[in-house]
């Protein structure tokens, strides 16, 4: 990448820390910008930042007589402060939804037409744990009300976003590929900030080629290893099994490790292939026990 590109993206990711670390009136203000952070894939950037931040809020919360105190006791405030201070690691008590019934235990009707509310407390509803009943009631109360909407008459940005959280919540999103479709998204929202959006765009684009580029230093490897014309039985699959890995650590400084692991993965799939594709019962209890020594002097005893 050229040296002003790099020079700019500095420059936007020194702008955004500024946005987060700044004043504001509202902690509610920190939680969209946070969660628009995590959203376009950048949180990886400002880990200590928000991490700060989400803390404060934490212990605020906890050294308060009175319930959560963030400016706005509205639905989405409660439920995207419980959604992101519970994802970062900190226990919230699910008790906080509570306010938000009615005195016959059910979600109060006049939730239904809040549509941002709705879908936020559906998104903090899979950060639940066992034994939460009220966010599994949350979770069915808001799937229902969300595939009964009518989506030609949300705003679009909004509709959006709630086909693609029935089809996969967050939490069961790659990052990556949440990113590139919230960058839409972001975009045609009436509020984004375009700092954070400059910055989006030009960080996908380079993690992006990044991970391009390990692709094909890991298809070459795979191509001298004369897989497919030595070892006809086993799968060629070191793209699906990359993505694999990258599902779990995009982010660039993990690249190394994610040579490692996909080499080491690829080797698994061959060995399982094997016993799947290949050997015959008294060649595999030979390959096991070979495979288990982990010692090359067993290949004397191999077939």
């Amino acid at each position: 990448m050229a040296y002003g590109n790099l020079e700019q993206v500095q420059k936007l990711k020194e702008e955004v820390q500024r946005l987060l670390m700044a004043h504001v009136d509202k902690p509610s203000q920190k939680l969209e910008l946070i969660d628009a952070i995590q959203h376009l894939g950048l949180s990886y950037h400002f880990e200590s930042e928000i991490d700060s931040i989400l803390r404060e809020i934490h212990k605020y919360y906890y050294y308060s007589e009175d319930e959560l105190k963030i400016s706005g006791n509205d639905l989405y405030t409660i439920a995207l402060c419980f959604q992101l201070v519970r994802q970062q690691g900190y226990n919230i008590p699910s008790d906080v939804i509570n306010k938000f019934k009615d005195n016959k235990g059910n979600f109060k009707e006049s939730l239904i037409d809040d549509v941002r509310g709705i879908l936020c407390l559906y998104e903090a509803s899979h950060m639940r744990v066992h034994g939460e009943d009220i966010l599994d009631e949350a979770l069915d109360f808001t799937t229902a009300r969300l595939e009964s909407m009518a989506i030609a008459n949300l705003n679009p940005s909004i509709a959006a976003q709630v086909s693609r959280a029935l089809q996969r919540p967050l939490r069961k999103c790659l990052p990556q590929l949440e990113a590139r479709h919230y960058l839409s998204i972001y975009q045609e929202s009436g509020s984004f900030n375009g700092v954070l959006l400059n910055f989006a765009k030009l960080d996908f684009n380079i993690v992006q080629r990044k991970h391009q580029k390990e692709l094909a230093h890991l298809s070459r490897w795979w191509k001298d290893l004369y897989v497919a014309t030595e070892l006809s039985f086993a799968r060629d699959r070191v793209v699906e099994l990359y993505f694999w890995i990258l599902g779990l650590y995009f982010e660039p400084h993990y690249a190394l490790g994610r040579r490692i692991l996909t080499k080491i993965i690829c080797m698994t799939s061959i060995i399982d292939d094997a016993f799947d594709a290949y050997g015959t019962l008294e060649e595999l209890d030979l390959f096991a026990d070979a495979v288990k020594r982990w010692d090359i002097n067993c290949i004397d005893q191999l077939p």
